[in-house]
């Protein structure tokens, strides 16, 4: 990876910080931020030297089989369109594998933050249905994903020491 791939990563995460924070502030992330992050990655494929075949042809298919099944969560009413979006968006940028990390990692905080949710909406004994900010789980899995495999190691060796 070189400079220009770096710093594309960190505008993709400086976009999930926001996407976070906008799905706490009004349960919505828009859909300007994932356009963005989705015309960012046909430049970070170039910058990160991935080949058209097979590589970009696998990122667009992770991302059309995450948008389908995403999609059908929607449709049951199981998911957000914000977060489908996102979801969708961030398989073009991440690796199958890593998008598979990403997706447990998201798992795992999202349960984290529904129980939070549940007992700070059952303690301010509010009536109405409870809304789970779920960006907020899909960034955090995203940032943990940038952070462990596509940070420098240098880097993360001077963090740990």
């Amino acid at each position: 990876m070189n400079d220009i791939s770096y710093g594309l990563l960190i505008a993709l995460a400086i976009a999930l910080l926001f996407a976070a924070f906008t799905d706490i502030r009004r349960r919505q992330i828009d859909n300007w931020l994932n356009g963005a992050i989705a015309l960012g990655a046909p430049v970070f494929w170039w910058a990160s030297g991935m080949a058209l075949w097979p590589d970009v042809a696998i990122q667009l298919g992770v991302a059309v089989a995450a948008f389908a099944v995403f999609a059908g969560m929607f449709a049951m009413k199981m998911m957000g369109g914000g977060d489908v979006k996102l979801l969708t968006v961030l398989a073009l940028w991440i690796t199958p594998f890593n998008f598979m990390q990403l997706l447990l990692i998201m798992a795992l905080a999202g349960g984290a933050l529904t129980v939070v949710m549940f007992f700070w909406h059952t303690a301010r004994r509010q009536k109405e249905r409870l809304a789970i900010p779920y960006g907020v789980a899909i960034a955090f899995g995203g940032l943990w994903v940038l952070a462990v495999n596509y940070m420098p190691s240098g880097v993360i060796a001077a963090q740990a020491a």
